[in-house]
């Protein structure tokens, strides 16, 4: 591969990891069974059928929580420590055997673009879940899904174009996590508040409370 096409690819996984990783697996695995594509020696192991099944079940499982409002941010706060991990991992193995400099490098950078990729996914969806009606959750997870598997897509076939693509997604997410991390706060404040009201016990009847009324109560009655 030329370096167009390796940059395409190692920012590709990255992306599609922070935002369903299992896809992301599938599409490579099947792609380099079928012979569609020459993985690098490093990804070649995508393409075994032990690997493939276990990202099928697991693709399955997401496939379902995902699109539960509230389990699916349950699902992408425990996903944290295994998508960016393996954005970092699957990006350091699509730069090929050229140096453990570049790997490294590359691990560095996937690691970022997933973690930022993750965590626009996961913040959007805090904010769907605000809404009662489980529709939307379930365009977003499908939307998700079609974006992951069009993304890595365009990144093989057309690595220029998803470079450009990829840039876009960056200043977006960079323009849109600030006003996200707004809404979230002032979500989870309001939430907070609810709880704290709702704990917020009757003052207790004490002994110098009861004196005190009875004090008025013959205070009142006298003539």
């Amino acid at each position: 591969m030329d370096i167009t096409q390796t940059i395409a690819l190692t920012m590709g996984v990255a992306w599609a990891s922070g935002i369903n990783l299992y896809a992301a697996i599938l599409m490579l695995g099947y792609m380099g069974t079928t012979g569609n594509i020459d993985l690098p020696p490093d990804l070649q192991v995508l393409s075994d059928p032990m690997v493939m099944v276990a990202a099928g079940l697991m693709y399955c499982i997401e496939f379902f929580a995902d699109k539960v409002p509230g389990v699916d941010t349950g699902w992408d706060a425990i996903s944290t420590f295994i998508r960016i991990p393996a954005g970092a991992i699957l990006a350091a193995g699509a730069v090929g055997d050229v140096g453990s400099g570049a790997q490294l490098a590359a691990a560095i950078a996937g690691g970022t673009l997933a973690t930022g990729s993750h965590i626009t996914k996961a913040g959007t969806r805090v904010l769907i879940n605000t809404s009662p009606e489980p529709v939307t959750n379930w365009f977003a997870s499908v939307g998700e899904d079609v974006a992951v598997i069009a993304g890595l897509w365009t990144a093989l076939y057309h690595p220029a174009l998803f470079i450009v693509l990829l840039v876009l997604f960056i200043l977006l997410s960079i323009w849109l996590l600030p006003k996200i991390w707004r809404v979230i706060k002032r979500v989870f404040g309001f939430f907070g508040r609810l709880l704290g009201n709702s704990n917020v016990a009757a003052p207790p009847v004490t002994s110098i409370t009861v004196e005190q009324a009875n004090t008025e109560n013959t205070t009142k009655n006298k003539p």
